[in-house]
């Protein structure tokens, strides 16, 4: 009997236990076991959305996607030893078809196959598809092949800093960085799709079983002012420029001044953007919309064209300090050429390039005046280009202005401006006084649909009458000024040049300069503007002798392109 009762009570303890087991397993972690199973017989896969490609006004490709492949190996499937298969891999892999190049392209292959502690190591990403057929022939066990992404790009390192590149981000996903590919990153990567489908224990697909799919939604195109013959022309000629002056680098930016689309701008030294990797990152930022300088005598046309707006001088006005150097403070204000023209009109001031005339200028402008005209101008802030890494220096804080901050920002110095903000304020002389948002993007595109960008209406900053003024005075200085012997007869070109010495530790180094040219034709209703400048030139200090040439020698090829005939003058 008692045998009974303890066999009896055991059964109930048995019982209570699976009960409650069940309970736990039904209940408590039902959701989690279902979850469970469903990821044993579903799997899920992410669609990968196509990113979007990059275009030219005339709907050519500036950036294209095209598909390429990681090349892998699974070490303990290999049919080959890493020194055999490095020495069949590196002919197919080499970029550099030396010898030389093989071999170091052999090293490479043998070093990612050297890691320990690991059955999968990745050997080469971007292997174009003709690559990828001529290494499956060799037929090799234990390599394989993982589908990416790539990015074609036509025209080389055409524009590289204005594209911008693809690289991955800390999740190893697609991201695009710097340039066009950064700013417009996120309409460029479409939105990626999910499939989930049920699975059997081998991972073969269940074909009556349940499948859920999101495709993808591809990203769009852009379509931008870029013009390919005038993208060309920068390249080319800005790289023999900086060679041929001794540049340190240097940036050509060219734009309509009526609507503000970039149709060209180039930086050297530039990169591959389809090999960003083998380069150092001072090489991605773009010198046209990120680094500033003191701009020197190019500046003189804005503070000009703001002193005519505020009706205090006009093209006629003489100068009455213009007789010898000007002591302001504790500094003297000489000319550059230690040259000097007693009663000289604004219109010479500007054409002789007259350090003394312009400080006259900025005192009879003011200190409120002065500050008022460079903000309207854009000079402080940045142009929003729709470009990733724009940078701005600030203005100096309106307390913070002394007569000499004064007077030396008159003639560009003292005050710093990156390429971008320049050729834009300028841009607005040309335009009849309307200051336009540069802009290089000028629609979207997805399928058949086309999306215009914002419109870019301009803001008015100086009056038409004042913008006649000055581009008459900008033209005498082209054709009179110290770089009238590169001026083109009868092409109608208003332009200014600047040389601007280099602030080093507290002051002006005395042998480095910053030349630049900045120019607009024909100048009565301009087809483009462009902005030259080099940084350091070593064969001559002035701009005159380096930077208003290299303008001219590109423009002469823009004449011919946008059919502009010289006339009688």
């Amino acid at each position: 009997m008692p045998r009974l009762k303890v066999f009896t009570i055991l059964i109930y303890l048995a019982f209570a236990l699976v009960i409650g087991r069940l309970f736990y397993w039904q209940i408590i972690k039902g959701d989690a076991l279902s979850a469970s199973v469903r990821f044993q017989h579903e799997a899920g896969y992410v669609i990968s959305a196509p990113r979007g490609n990059i275009k030219a006004h005339d709907k050519s490709f500036l950036v294209a996607s095209q598909d390429n492949y990681l090349l892998f190996a699974s070490l303990n499937e290999l049919s080959l030893s890493p020194t055999e298969l490095s020495n069949e891999l590196a002919p197919f892999l080499a970029e550099d078809q030396s010898v030389v190049g093989i071999k170091n392209e052999e090293m490479q292959i043998k070093e990612a196959l050297s890691r320990t502690g690991v059955v999968w190591v990745p050997i080469k990403h971007q292997i174009t598809s003709t690559v990828k057929k001529n290494i499956e022939a060799l037929k090799i066990r234990g390599i394989g092949f993982d589908p990416e992404e790539g990015r074609f790009y036509p025209e080389a390192s055409s524009a590289a800093q204005l594209l911008g590149f693809v690289g991955k981000n800390s999740q190893g996903e697609d991201k695009g960085y710097f340039g066009l590919e950064g700013y417009y990153d996120l309409v460029l990567s479409g939105k990626p799709g999910f499939m989930e489908r049920e699975e059997d224990v081998f991972g073969d697909p269940i074909l009556i079983g349940k499948v859920k799919e999101i495709g993808a939604i591809e990203g769009v195109d852009l379509v931008t002012y870029i013009d390919k013959t005038v993208q060309l022309a920068l390249d080319v000629e800005l790289k023999k420029g900086v060679e041929k002056y001794g540049a340190k680098s240097g940036s050509v930016i060219v734009m309509d001044p009526m609507t503000g689309g970039v149709l060209g701008m180039s930086s050297y030294p530039n990169y591959d953007p389809s090999k960003y990797w083998e380069y150092g990152n001072e090489f991605f930022l773009n010198p046209a919309i990120s680094s500033s300088f003191e701009p020197g005598s190019v500046f003189k046309v804005i503070v000009m064209a703001s002193a005519l707006d505020a009706h205090i001088v006009n093209p006629d006005t003489k100068c009455e300090t213009c007789y010898g150097p000007l002591k302001v403070d504790k500094y003297s204000i000489e000319t550059w050429n230690n040259v000097y023209h007693p009663n000289s009109s604004m219109t010479e001031v500007i054409v002789n390039s007259d350090n003394v005339g312009m400080a006259f200028t900025a005192r009879k402008l003011g200190e409120e005046r002065m500050l008022d005209y460079l903000k309207k101008f854009g000079i402080g802030s940045r142009t929003e280009i729709d470009l990733q890494g724009e940078s701005s220096p600030a203005l100096r804080s309106d307390k913070d202005w002394s007569e000499v901050d004064l007077v030396t920002a008159g003639f560009g110095q003292g005050i710093a401006v990156t390429p971008i903000q320049l050729i834009r304020a300028v841009g607005a002389i040309a335009n009849r006084g309307i200051l336009m948002k540069p802009k290089v993007v000028s629609e979207l595109t997805a399928g058949d649909r086309e999306f215009a960008v914002d419109k870019n209406e301009g803001v008015r900053v100086i009056s038409q009458e004042t913008s006649s003024l000055i581009t008459a005075m900008m033209v005498e200085a082209a054709k009179h000024g110290e770089s009238k012997w590169t001026y083109q007869k009868g092409f109608k070109v208003a332009g200014k040049t600047g040389t601007a010495q280099i602030p080093i530790a507290g002051h002006y180094d005395a042998d480095k300069t910053n030349a630049s040219f900045i120019g607009f034709a024909p100048y009565d209703k301009p087809k483009f503007i462009m902005f030259v400048t080099l940084q350091e030139p070593a064969s001559s200090p002035w701009a005159s002798e380096t930077a208003a040439p290299l303008w001219y020698t590109i423009a002469r090829k823009l004449f011919l392109y946008f059919d502009m005939q010289p006339e009688g003058e």
